[in-house]
């Protein structure tokens, strides 16, 4: 495969993907970017939402919240504190989970609260969205 790259998704508690793939777009903390074979090197820092790659022609989705993106070597290594594939996402507990923080959120007295309130949120948003945009391609 000489068209490919690499990717491969690691978290504190596991390995969650090792994969050769033709294309990974991850959201970077300042914007979503986009790696093809033979980029040129690059570190990221990672925000929360989906990274989505194409193996084969086909789209595939993993859920990740914060951690790192390192490009070299036509290999992407993402270091993420939380990553879910969108078949692994349990879309009634991310659901709870949203309206639990819109519920803290509505009375965060504190900026840490609320802050903290937001994060969960976009969490519980982007898992919901990751999971659907699985579903909806079919190809999770």
């Amino acid at each position: 495969m000489a068209n490919t790259l690499k990717l491969e998704i690691v978290t504190p508690d596991r390995k969650v993907l090792s994969e050769d793939v033709e294309y990974v777009g991850a959201p970077g903390i300042l914007g979503e970017f986009g790696v093809l074979p033979s980029h040129v090197p690059f570190l990221s820092a990672l925000g929360i939402g989906n990274l989505h790659y194409k193996q084969e022609g086909k789209a595939h989705y993993v859920f990740v919240s914060g951690g790192f993106a390192e490009v070299s070597n036509n290999k992407v290594t993402i270091l993420a504190e939380v990553a879910e594939k969108a078949t692994e996402i349990d879309i009634d507990r991310a659901q709870k989970a949203r309206e639990r923080a819109e519920e803290r959120n509505a009375q965060a007295k504190e900026k840490i609260d609320a802050a903290r309130n937001q994060a969960a949120l976009r969490r519980a948003i982007a898992r919901m969205s990751c999971q659907r945009s699985g579903k909806s391609a079919g190809t999770c």
